[in-house]
This record gives C-alpha cells, sequence and structure tokens, in this order.
C-alpha cells in the first residue's frame, strides 16, 4: 500500500509541475529562442508561488514577469540596468544555469582598451554632410 501512496503523491507532483509549466507558458515572448525561453520559465517558476496576484488583484504577477524580463535581457541580450534591480534578479536566478552565453563588451570596457577609437568614430556621423554635396550649391 505504501509503494500505492507513492506514486500517487508522485502522479500529484508532475501533474503539478504540468500544470505550472502550462500557466507560464502564456508569458513566452514570440522572440524568445527555446534556450532563454526555458532559462525564463524557470526563473518564473522558481517564484511564482511568491508572486501570485492575492484575490483582489495587486500585480504581482507582472512584477514577476518584469524581473524575469529584466534578467534575461541582461544574460542574453547584454542590457544593462540600475545596479540594485540588477543585484535582485541574479540573487533570484542564483543557481539557475544556463550553457553557452553570449559574451558582451561594454562602453566602459572598450574605452579603457582605446580611447582614441570610440570619438573618432561618432564624430564621423557630424563631419559627413546630410545631403549630397552637389544638392548643397543649389
Amino acid at each position: 500500500m505504501v509503494g500505492g501512496e507513492a506514486a500517487a503523491a508522485v502522479e500529484e507532483l508532475v501533474s503539478g509541475v504540468r500544470q505550472a509549466t502550462d500557466f507560464a507558458e502564456q508569458f513566452r515572448s514570440y522572440s524568445e529562442s527555446e534556450k532563454q525561453w526555458k532559462a525564463r520559465m524557470e526563473f518564473i517558476l522558481r517564484h511564482l508561488p511568491d508572486y501570485r496576484d492575492p484575490p483582489d488583484g495587486g500585480g504581482r504577477l507582472d512584477q514577476l514577469l518584469s524581473l524575469s524580463m529584466v534578467w534575461a535581457n541582461h544574460l542574453f541580450l547584454g542590457c544593462s540596468y540600475n545596479k540594485d534591480l540588477l543585484d535582485k534578479v541574479m540573487e533570484m536566478a542564483d543557481g539557475i544555469e544556463v550553457e553557452d552565453l553570449p559574451q558582451f563588451t561594454t562602453r566602459s570596457e572598450l574605452m579603457k582598451k582605446d580611447p582614441i577609437t570610440l570619438p573618432r568614430i561618432s564624430c564621423l556621423f557630424f563631419i559627413l554632410p546630410s545631403q549630397p554635396l552637389w544638392l548643397s550649391h543649389l
């Protein structure tokens, strides 16, 4: 009989996981790759119990979805955010393993390598005329 109770408990657990996964699936963005979505879904499912909306509303779920997007955008797209916000999402994501992450170079890191290059490149847009030279004399 103990084996039957254990099997029922496992089945109930699996059913709960399926329901949570199905619930989270509605928040997938059409532009997310499978790898990005799996990581973000793990983030969402990990914190879903703490961010369930109360019966009277409150937007807790929206806050969780926003935090998951901040984390994913930082990880996969290299977006930068306020330090406190990044610290919070990185702490929330602690233990979520994502393989083959892209490597990003910040503007500050580029400036440390060659501080002359960036200003020269950005100035090119201001030096070039906005219209062809032959039109500027009409």
